[in-house]
């Protein structure tokens, strides 16, 4: 395609660009409608493309009272005040506080797909346009005179299928992992918890309630070992840049695997620290500062010393331990609590009290799951790849640097 079909245009000249406002939380009446209300916290941690609501709605008394407008289905939402770049569409009429500053896209001069796009490319060149010194914010008269560039009509769509065809793969697989990871801890909670395969084998009482016979109470720690992390010199650079992935509390996700972090160590960084290379499977909890996030190692790496690795001992699969351990979170969050700043200690692993099943159970339930997980890590590599793919395509197809012909 020729340079000269894309032309300079204004974000302002392709749409109108609205700000979001906040009814008075003081006045209930404003909350608890059946308006969705977006603040840019509902976009930190949401991975797909089209958003039909936040944490709060708001009512129509509420919307009426502050300058926030119902933005139509389509609209792009993007936030403007620090963090600075969240993106998302509206799948339904939507409101969002001050926080935003949207597109309702003209449809005549653009595709709502490919602008939601062309504001990811232009992310960082928007970002460094936010001013303030308290926190930073892109006001409404610079969003309006933010130059970028579009084809014709037609071009537009085109590049917004290539790259929402992959988008919708990505988040096929992220929902058909969402079911799976909810079909294992099912079959956690009715072999583990309500012990329905084991109701014809009988009950004997113990000090956590009735269990099945065989079973037994004792220690986390006598079935689990909880190894520790630490970090290379941040300034000696030949630690840092090499192909061990370096797992911190930042490299949580919404899956239940962690393949890639956001800091690589090299071979003499992980020599230098007091991290192990943990194995693939290795169940990973947030310790510090963010607590209690509990996720497996998609492949070998290192981490720092703000977690815990929690390694299964003789004849204790890792599958146990990962779900086990979620089980035991909101207890162990309840002790982080009373301390002096948020943390899980190994003495607090130490006193938890577990029901400890017969070893063939054990077996039989790592069987059971191990291809449950297994489907879930081979999706969470393929969306991997692909996201790789979208993000190396997204700069070439908005620059023109793609025939499209």
């Amino acid at each position: 395609m020729s340079d000269k079909m894309w032309t300079h245009v204004k974000l302002s000249d392709i749409g109108s660009i609205i700000g979001g406002a906040t009814p008075s939380t003081s006045k209930e009446l404003y909350y608890g409608g059946d308006i969705p209300w977006l603040t840019p916290k509902d976009l930190s941690n949401f991975h797909g493309r089209y958003i039909d609501r936040g944490e709060r709605n708001i009512t129509q008394e509420g919307l009426n009272s502050c300058s926030a407008q119902l933005l139509p289905a389509g609209s792009v939402l993007f936030s403007s005040r620090a963090p600075i770049g969240y993106i998302a569409i509206a799948k339904n009429p939507i409101a969002t506080n001050q926080g935003f500053k949207s597109i309702i896209p003209n449809p005549d001069k653009v595709d709502n797909l490919f602008l939601y796009y062309l504001l990811k490319y232009n992310k960082k060149n928007i970002e460094a346009m936010g001013s303030g010194t308290t926190f930073k914010e892109v006001s409404g008269a610079t969003m309006k005179n933010i130059e970028v560039m579009i084809p014709p009509l037609a071009e537009q769509k085109r590049i917004a299928a290539i790259l929402g065809a992959l988008d919708d793969k990505i988040e096929l697989n992220r929902r058909i992992n969402a079911n799976l990871e909810e079909q294992a801890k099912a079959l956690y909670k009715s072999w583990f918890v309500d012990f329905e395969p084991f109701k014809d084998a009988g009950f004997v009482d113990s000090e956590l309630g009735p269990i099945p016979v065989g079973w037994r109470v004792g220690d986390f720690t006598e079935i689990v070992a909880i190894k520790g992390g630490g970090t290379p010199k941040t300034d000696v650079a030949e630690y840092w840049g090499g192909i061990i992935p370096f797992f911190t509390p930042k490299d949580v996700s919404d899956s239940c695997y962690v393949l890639k972090t956001e800091k690589y160590i090299t071979d003499c960084g992980l020599d230098h620290c007091s991290s192990a290379l943990y194995k693939k499977g290795t169940v990973f909890i947030t310790a510090r500062g963010t607590v209690g996030k509990i996720v497996m190692a998609g492949c070998n790496m290192a981490m720092n010393q703000t977690n815990y690795a929690l390694l299964g001992k003789e004849g204790i699969n890792q599958l146990f331990v990962y779900n086990l351990t979620i089980k035991l979170a909101d207890r162990l969050l309840k002790k982080s609590n009373g301390a002096v700043f948020n943390a899980i200690t190994v003495r607090d692993f130490e006193s938890e009290k577990i029901i400890i099943p017969q070893h063939d159970v054990l077996l039989n339930f790592g069987s059971v799951v191990a291809p449950i997980y297994a489907m879930i890590l081979h999706h969470n590599n393929q969306m991997e790849n692909l996201i790789s793919l979208r993000d190396t395509l997204l700069p070439k197809l908005m620059s023109r640097g793609i025939n499209m012909e």
